[in-house]
């Protein structure tokens, strides 16, 4: 009888799901990843390859081995200790860590700060490596060795958007560079969302939804995180089998090179998002259909998707399909799943019941296709929709699945923290993270006291539930200064202090030390760096984002109100500019810095510049400053000229407007001198993935536009997006921003001699007219820089600020 109850009671504890506190789920689950992870061989082997790659003189100078959690005290950590300092031709220094990520981690910091060397993006210089001696003269570390922990879990990377903005055109070989970079800046946390049709494409068929249907449900290459994200459908679209099949290839070699270097990968999950024609095929599922989102005119074919509510036993059906189709594919990779249903999509009531019944709703699904799965969601909502989230609907969500279950990125922590107005997400883990850019633009700006503090004054708050830190911005390879301070932060438990690590910095980026670049970066870290006014990053720079409205005096603009106090900001102009006041009812490009210092940094940068002969990570840096010193000059004089056109000065107007038009010249010129600011590369890239002319044709549509209108317009509206992903890029300079800005003050200087008001319908018109003619061109342009990028920054800066 005793054996019976004994049996019994062994079963009900097995029918009984455990429940865990807080700390205690975080545990078990990176227990459970950690049992999963591949072999250690297969991960030192991956850090050796890695080295290969990056490093292919020293291949036979690091010894990399995996070791358990318990040497490092509990702790992810890499460990850096000397193997054979005799040898002339063998190893010299052993690089032990807990994962791969963390060999590659080791390396890196091994490389910086015992080699002075540095590593980027390709695009923003790549690598700087002169500085690492010769095979057998590696500098040794501690007798002892030296033990980096991580204070927290999780490196998280990437934000939803990503993929279109910066790596929809990508090959493998670009996302083996990318897996590189990840790895040595320690993220063991990446979103991997490639290929993710190809998995829908198969769902839905299996539901009776036809491809003819699908076309008109994906979107367009360059605008698929939309389609995903249920802002759009058909945009830019259809996509082809070819570009269905080749990205689900790719997803497999991208999710297969993270697992061997020990990366857990987030993958895409059911946010409710489906086909317009599932409506006919299931009439009484509860479908919804889903308001304009930035859109002209609410156009059908591509305006208003449809939303599966969550509370609809379809839903569960389909996002556990869709879960399951994934392990088929990839085989059981991961645990954690991405799900942003109420990003920019407010439920429709703020009853914490019924909030908290969708998010136990969109849990299930995951967890019926995964009974391990644990919900990763953006905070973005929490910001951007604050007057829907308050803090009952907020805890409603966020308590809606079981503790452990629930991850969530503060997305804006570097300018918008969620956490400290939330009481710590109400108990919910959370990762702290660097948002910094919107739409992939191209301007420096940063704030690098906060990236140095912020995380670690999360970390030791009261009652801290942070787990990780994360980059989540729009678009990369730019800024990357504050990529590699946002990295480290992943490894440091005490706060940078910023000016003596910009220093260093400095050295390593460009292989030695120059007085006049250490003097130059301490004025960018008290200016460009130092944005302090709780205004994002867009860059609305005026080349780049052309005001559209009507200069006349005391005119009414019609840009909506969102947009305007972009816009039209308090800023004290003549106090940065020391150049002409402008009326604060002028639009007003973001501006959080004295330019006549960022003018002193560039006169620095451009004096040592001698010291630096075929250095590319100076001349990007380089290049980058004086387009930022230019760009911010340019405003003040759009504003010139139409102070002028209002106080019906014809000559100083004419004047003002052609120097703004010889300044995009000139920036162009100047973006021509390096490979990295190219509108080539990107259209190139684009047609590069294409198998016929029609995929060709499509794809370069695709690419031109998403940089230029980005959406729908009419002949007499531009779209509402128009350049939100404005870029800094030779070509799209003088072929796009140049007659932009000479049509207007064509029409302004037409106005005052006509003594006319100023056509503003006339000019969108031939605006937009010639827009859409740019977006269906296939004209060429270079991939390869010219120029002296030195000698043009001089040239620039005599002719503009001395």
């Amino acid at each position: 009888m005793s054996n019976l109850k004994t049996l019994l009671l062994i079963l009900s504890l097995l029918l009984v799901p455990v429940v865990f506190s807080e700390p205690e789920a975080v545990q078990h689950l990176l227990r459970r990843l950690d049992s999963n992870r591949a072999p250690a061989s297969l991960q030192e082997a991956a850090a050796q390859a890695l080295l290969s790659r990056l490093l292919p003189t020293h291949v036979s100078s690091f010894v990399f081995k995996i070791v358990p959690m318990d040497v490092c005290h509990g702790h992810s950590c890499f460990i850096l200790a000397n193997y054979n300092l005799s040898s002339k031709h063998g190893p010299e220094i052993m690089i032990k860590g807990t994962t791969g990520v963390e060999l590659a981690s080791g390396l890196h910091w091994y490389l910086k700060y015992w080699c002075g060397a540095h590593i980027s993006w390709d695009k923003t210089g790549g690598a700087q490596i002169a500085s690492i001696p010769n095979p057998g003269s590696l500098p040794p570390v501690k007798d002892e060795g030296v033990m980096i922990q991580r204070p927290v879990p999780w490196n998280y990377y990437q934000n939803v958007v990503t993929s279109s903005y910066s790596f929809v055109w990508w090959d493998w070989e670009r996302w083996e560079k990318e897996t590189d970079w990840m790895a040595l800046q320690g993220i063991n946390l990446p979103l991997a969302f490639t290929g993710q049709e190809a998995i829908w494409q198969k769902v839905f068929m299996d539901f009776n939804i036809s491809k003819k249907d699908l076309n008109d449900f994906f979107g367009g290459p360059a605008f698929l995180a939309w389609a995903r994200m249920g802002n759009l459908h058909a945009w830019g679209g259809p996509l082809s089998q070819n570009w269905l099949d080749q990205q689900l290839r790719l997803q497999k070699q991208i999710l297969s090179r993270m697992l061997e270097l020990g990366m857990t990968p987030v993958l895409p999950s059911f946010s409710g998002n489906v086909p317009a024609s599932l409506k006919k095929i299931r009439p009484s599922a509860n479908i919804t259909k889903l308001g304009d989102w930035n859109t002209v005119n609410g156009d059908p074919r591509w305006c208003c998707t449809y939303l599966l509510d969550p509370s609809d036993p379809l839903f569960v059906e389909l996002g556990a399909a869709f879960i399951k189709q994934q392990i088929k594919e990839y085989g059981d990779v991961t645990d954690i799943y991405n799900c942003d249903t109420f990003n920019e999509n407010s439920p429709p009531t703020t009853d914490p019941a019924y909030i908290s019944s969708l998010g136990a709703a969109v849990y299930k699904a995951m967890s019926e296709g995964d009974k391990d799965a644990v919900w990763l969601m953006q905070g973005w909502l929490f910001y951007s929709d604050s007057a829907f989230w308050k803090p009952p609907q907020m805890k409603a969500l966020l308590h809606s699945v079981p503790f452990g279950k629930m991850i969530v990125l503060d997305l804006f922590a570097d300018s918008k923290p969620i956490w400290k107005t939330s009481s710590q997400f109400y108990g919910t883990p959370y990762v702290w993270c660097l948002l910094h850019n919107f739409g992939g633009n191209i301007e420096m700006y940063g704030i690098l006291d906060a990236v140095s503090s912020g995380p670690v004054d999360a970390r030791i708050s009261n009652n801290s539930t942070m787990v990780g830190v994360g980059m989540c911005m729009e678009g990369i390879e730019h800024n990357p200064v504050v990529y590699e301070l946002m990295s480290e932060m992943a490894f440091r438990s005490q706060k940078v202090k910023v000016q003596e690590w910009l220093k260093l910095y400095s050295h390593r980026r460009y292989g030695k030390a120059v007085h006049e670049v250490e003097a130059a970066w301490e004025i960018l870290h008290q200016t460009i760096y130092n944005c302090t006014d709780g205004i994002a990053d867009h860059n609305t720079d005026f080349i780049v984002k052309f005001p559209d409205w009507d200069p006349e005096p005391n005119h009414k603009s019609n840009t909506p109100k969102r947009n305007r106090m972009q816009m039209i900001l308090d800023l004290d102009v003549k106090r940065r500019f020391l150049l002409q006041d402008s009326s604060s009812e002028l639009p007003q490009a973001h501006l959080w810095y004295s330019t006549p210092e960022v003018i002193n940094a560039l006169k620095l940068f451009i004096d040592a510049g001698t010291n630096f002969s075929g250095s590319l990570t100076f001349r990007y840096d380089l290049v980058d400053l004086t387009r930022q010193a230019l760009s911010k000059l340019a405003n003040q004089v759009y504003t010139n000229a139409v102070i002028a056109f209002r106080e019906k000065d014809v000559d100083a107007c004419r004047y003002h407007g052609q120097k703004f038009v010889q300044l995009i010249k000139d920036i162009d010129m100047l973006l021509a001198s390096d490979d990295n600011f190219l509108l080539g590369t990107w259209l190139e890239s684009a047609k590069k993935l294409a198998v016929d002319p029609h995929e060709r044709r499509q794809y370069e549509w695709n690419a031109r536009t998403q940089v230029t209108m980005w959406y729908d317009n009419t002949k007499t509206n531009q779209s509402k997006l128009h350049d939100y992903a404005n870029k800094f890029w030779s070509g799209l300079l003088e072929s796009y921003y140049l007659p932009r800005a000479s049509s207007y003050f064509n029409y302004l200087l037409k106005s005052l001699t006509e003594n006319k008001k100023f056509k503003l319908e006339d000019w969108r018109r031939e605006w937009i007219l010639f827009s859409n003619n740019w977006q269906e061109g296939t004209g060429i342009y270079p991939v390869k820089a010219k120029g002296d990028a030195l000698a043009i920054s001089e040239l620039l800066y005599q002719k503009y600020f001395s």
